[in-house]
């Protein structure tokens, strides 16, 4: 009882993933879950099918019969074979999840290693590329997304900063009003320079500053978009998206919905609007109505002038058509696993931890009903005001209400902070340096239990992406070595017997 006590006071006090990762696996040996993480056995997922399809994989790569194992891994991978990614196998222990699992994914990424860094007579460059690019295009990849919250969405940078630094942060994010700060923070920067964004005044914080009565009514808003707009810059320069891209590779999009009634909502990125101001755009993203006025985007010009984007239309905050835009996402760059950082008020009480064991008991129910039946009546109710309203009046904010209650709020994976009143009174006030620590820290702590799951959905996407950019620096410069060359792995856990 001692040693356990003083195992969850290590946890609860760890201050990095590594202290925590440490006391939760000694939690777990303690309280017998390491036995069944060495255990194949589960009716969570099929391990009969993961057991012959590892030991398939690693007699052919030890074999070296090339052309066999290509074939085997551009028929069978896929990110839920046979049931891996169920997020039940993630409830039992605090890290991770069964070994086998873990020993199934590691094999796949060494085996994607291993065709891509040797030569093979019957397996040529070409024929690699062609490979990787089917093979890792039909597996898809993973992306996180950055919801809207006000000053509550500084949580953000706290996920950030846990993925990072256990270097499992997708290339590909989105982000919404307060998403998009960080998430275009994040864009612009390099990854020498990203280390620095998380150490005290790593980011301009002084974003919101009240207008007096007077300047409130000329304006038409309640805080001084001025001193926000001064913020952006500070913290995102004055790139473009496709700038940002170029510089960072990281792939950013930022979403902003029209003012117009007939218009639709709009992901921001370098494809879809390769010229427009990062900065700008978070701008019109943070557009909260009746905090912040609507938006005009800006753009640079081909001769580099900043210039209006679509100057007649007006653009505002981001998460009312579409706080987490994932079937665009998809269709543009091939994401099908979401990780999602959410932080909204009005959406986090109905957040259900998915590591949380199923519960049977009367409170569990009741709050499963609850949440269930919050959006389909939230629906119901918005839908019924907006066709009996006068389209010249309130029918305009029923369809607002509409879009936001229509959208989804959760990924696959889900990271969101406790919520106290004491931090909803401060939503619209500039966030001091200790806020700032206190931000950081829920967000890495609420990311730590996730990591190792982050990992494992993420290690093959990782590993095919990192080998076609190797192929590319070698196809183009054929004896140097690519800067920043590196081979993802999947971190085992423990060793398995």
């Amino acid at each position: 009882m001692r040693k356990d006590k003083r195992l969850q006071r290590d946890l609860d006090n760890a201050e990095d993933y590594r202290s925590w990762r440490a006391a939760a696996l000694e939690l777990d040996e303690l309280e017998g879950k390491a036995d069944w993480r060495a255990e194949d056995e589960s009716r969570d997922y099929d391990f009969r099918l993961i057991r012959a399809r590892l030991n398939e994989l690693r007699q052919l790569r030890e074999e070296q019969r090339v052309s066999e194992l290509v074939y085997a891994l551009h028929e069978g991978l896929h990110g839920n074979l046979g049931g891996i990614a169920n997020p039940k196998i993630y409830t039992y222990c605090r890290v991770g999840t069964k070994l086998l699992i873990e020993e199934y994914l590691h094999e796949v990424a060494i085996c994607l290693n291993y065709l891509c860094d040797n030569e093979f007579p019957d397996f040529t460059l070409d024929d690699k590329i062609r490979f990787f690019k089917r093979t890792g295009s039909s597996f898809g990849r993973s992306g996180l997304m950055l919801s809207g919250g006000a000053t509550l969405g500084m949580f953000h940078l706290g996920v950030i900063k846990a993925l990072w630094s256990e270097d499992v942060l997708p290339r590909v994010l989105s982000g919404s009003s307060a998403g998009s700060i960080i998430a275009g923070a994040v864009g612009t920067r390099t990854d020498e320079e990203l280390t620095e964004m998380f150490e005290p005044g790593g980011l301009y914080l002084d974003a919101f500053r009240l207008f007096d009565l007077r300047s409130a009514m000329r304006n038409r808003s309640l805080m001084d978009q001025g001193q926000l707009w001064h913020c952006l810059q500070q913290n995102m320069g004055d790139y473009t998206f496709e700038e940002a891209f170029e510089r960072t590779r990281r792939i950013v999009g930022i979403t902003v919905s029209p003012i117009e009634p007939h218009q639709h909502g709009r992901l921001l990125n370098y494809l879809t609007a390769p010229n427009v101001l990062i900065n700008r755009a978070s701008l019109a993203s943070c557009a909260i109505p009746g905090v912040f006025p609507p938006v005009m985007l800006q753009a640079k010009s081909y001769d580099g002038d900043i210039i209006g984007y679509m100057p007649s239309k007006r653009w505002q905050d981001g998460t009312l058509r579409s706080d987490l835009p994932m079937l665009r996402i998809a269709r543009l760059h091939n994401v099908n696993h979401y990780i999602v950082s959410q932080t909204n008020p009005h959406v986090v009480p109905f957040m259900k931890d998915d590591r949380a064991r199923n519960s049977t008991g009367l409170v569990s129910l009741v709050s499963e009903l609850a949440r269930s039946s919050y959006g389909v009546y939230s629906k119901h109710i918005v839908e019924t005001a907006r066709h009996r309203m006068d389209p010249e009046g309130w029918w305009r904010v029923a369809e607002k209400l509409l879009a936001l209650t229509n959208q989804r709020f959760s990924g696959d994976i889900n990271i969101f902070p406790s919520q106290h009143p004491k931090k909803l009174m401060r939503m619209l006030s500039s966030p001091t340096e200790e806020d700032m620590r206190h931000f950081i820290r829920s967000g890495e702590r609420r990311t730590w239990p996730q990591i190792e799951r982050i990992r494992n959905s993420s290690v093959i996407s990782r590993t095919f992406e990192a080998c076609l950019q190797r192929m590319k620096d070698r196809g183009e410069t054929r004896r140097d070595k690519a800067p920043g060359e590196r081979v993802v792995r999947l971190r085992a856990s423990s060793s398995r017997a």
